[in-house]
């Protein structure tokens, strides 16, 4: 599901690939709906791709965006209002074993701006269940 979302270095917020050809691909801003192109020297990164560092197996990012959806019990993070130790303590909660010596709080700040993003555009369950990524498999 997250890997359809990306991030492009340089642009504020999350795109939905739309369309692609052989050097460019046709996204769709989350929060306005608008419709540019990208070429292949942007940097994008999916929001599949991304995981964050624990202190045992690196978390997928989908997987932390649903125990946050679950904390949070789909409403939005008042990213703004909390200093670094407010995010750490809320960050903390969600996923109490997460690597305090790599993880920044620019990385909190930015998980938890991407989560408002998601859910205000109408998401609400950020990893494929195991069933559905099944059956795909056998289609």
């Amino acid at each position: 599901m997250l890997r359809e979302i990306i991030s492009i270095t340089g642009k504020p917020g999350l795109f939905r690939i739309i369309s692609h050809s052989q050097n460019r691909l046709i996204v769709e801003d989350l929060q306005s709906k608008k419709r540019f192109p990208v070429s292949g020297r942007d940097k994008i990164v999916s929001l599949g791709d991304i995981a964050m560092y624990t202190e045992g197996d690196d978390k997928p990012l989908g997987e932390i965006l649903d125990l946050l959806y679950a904390a949070q019990e789909g409403k939005p993070v008042a990213v703004k209002e909390l200093d670094n130790a407010g995010l750490a303590a809320l960050f903390e909660s969600v996923l109490p074993y997460y690597d305090k010596d790599r993880v920044y709080p620019s990385d909190i700040r930015k998980l938890f701006s991407w989560y408002n993003i998601l859910t205000a555009a109408g998401m609400s369950e950020f990893t494929r269940k195991e069933e559905e990524a099944a059956e795909e498999a056998e289609a």
